[in-house]
């Protein structure tokens, strides 16, 4: 089942954080576009980002930030509606002016100050409406969930609603908090996507487990999940521990608890984006079973997910079982098609790489669902996988054709 945004009423608030936003006058619509989150003294963060060999000013910024500071981070700063990149000199000096500007004004380090952008490519970041904008931003800050929330929606692009996620974990002596707020709707693919995710925790610990923890939580998760193949310039996941519950990650048990709710919480605004993809009607649960490793299985299923003729079929719930195949022998798995056998929902609809008789018109009701199940059997070994993806509509075409104007 994929899963909803968490009410803002019902998130959990880690200890540390405070949050706020304004409109800089950066996106047309005249909506918040300049995000704030201030983040307590001593608190320690660690942070993937894109893998596409274009990157964007601030993920430049921000990975040199990080290293420099130890995984030391006061705020972060995020502006919707211009992704800073290829920008440039100008990009980068723009992007350290922001940071500097706003670590002047709250008395700490540059390098602890950690920039985020998100929007259309090629474009100059204006940096004269956000520096006029910080005063208003940084007064506005507070430590409520309204304001994580209101942070949430500011930092959308063509995501059509909010993404948040949280857990309370209650040990043996102190409680702690995990939340997640996350944007991500287009470009999305299993390298990362055009993503922008933001967790914060209350419990104690330093850079090194964070980023382990963080990889982990990555790889099973984010990296899971495409909506049209395209991996974005600006992709940046950001784990930050505030350390103000009391509750440590030198403590075997805190770890334990702290990994699985962290999954939980990735996991929640993962299958978030999937559902909020740029004009889908179909999410669609992909199951690569009997692979010989985890890298294949990725290999195979990124193979179908991309495939335009795959996701054109899914979009008009069309039980083509045929495009899968053939999506399966392009994918450079060196597979046996005799050994290949195919589920639509619970029907199986190819066996040992041939016809198999099936329902069609039920097959064809269950892709006509929200959500949808497909499962590639492909004989070479114990490895299973779950990766989530999306059909490709005229609605997507639409949205990505007419983005820049």
């Amino acid at each position: 089942m994929i899963e909803s945004p968490q009410p803002i009423e019902q998130i959990e608030l880690p200890l540390g954080f405070s949050f706020s936003s304004v409109v800089a006058g950066i996106k047309a619509s005249g909506r918040p576009d300049l995000a704030l989150v201030e983040c307590s003294p001593g608190t320690q963060a660690a942070a993937v980002f894109t893998t596409n060999r274009v990157v964007a000013a601030p993920v430049e910024v921000g990975r040199a930030s990080l290293k420099a500071s130890g995984g030391a981070i006061r705020a972060v700063v995020v502006n919707s509606g211009n992704a800073n990149c290829a920008t440039g000199r100008e990009g980068l000096r723009a992007c350290r002016q922001i940071c500097q500007q706003t670590a002047r004004m709250l008395s700490v380090a540059a390098t602890e100050v950690f920039p985020s952008s998100t929007g259309i490519i090629g474009v100059p970041l204006p940096v004269g409406k956000i520096m006029t904008a910080l005063p208003d931003l940084l007064s506005a800050r507070s430590a409520t969930k309204e304001a994580a929330g209101q942070f949430a929606r500011t930092i959308m692009t063509t995501d059509t609603r909010p993404k948040l996620a949280s857990a309370l974990i209650r040990g043996r002596r102190e409680a702690f908090r995990i939340l997640g707020v996350a944007k991500g709707s287009g470009m999305i693919h299993p390298k990362l996507a055009t993503m922008l995710v933001y967790l914060f925790t209350d419990v104690s610990a330093t850079a090194a487990p964070l980023r382990s923890l963080l990889r982990h939580a990555c790889d099973e998760t984010f990296n899971c999940i495409s909506v049209d193949g395209d991996t974005s310039t600006n992709d940046t996941v950001l784990l930050m521990a505030s350390g103000k519950s009391g509750a440590t990650l030198r403590d075997r048990a805190v770890a334990k608890s702290f990994r699985s709710a962290l999954l939980e919480v990735c996991h929640s605004l993962a299958q978030q984006i999937v559902s909020d993809g740029e004009g889908i009607q179909h999410v669609v649960r992909l199951s690569i079973d009997s692979a010989r490793d985890r890298n294949e299985a990725m290999q195979l299923a990124r193979a179908i997910a991309h495939s335009p003729l795959v996701k054109t079929a899914w979009a008009g719930a069309d039980p083509n079982w045929g495009r899968i195949l053939a999506a399966c022998g392009n994918s450079g798995v060196a597979l046996d098609p005799a050994r290949v056998n195919i589920f639509i929902g619970d029907q199986k609809v190819c066996s040992n790489g041939q016809a198999f008789k099936f329902d069609k018109e039920k097959a064809h009701q269950h892709l006509a669902g929200r959500t949808c199940d497909i499962r590639v059997q492909v004989g070479r070994g114990r490895k299973n996988l779950c990766f989530y993806t999306t059909d490709l509509t005229a609605e997507y075409v639409r949205i990505n054709a007419d983005y820049s104007t």
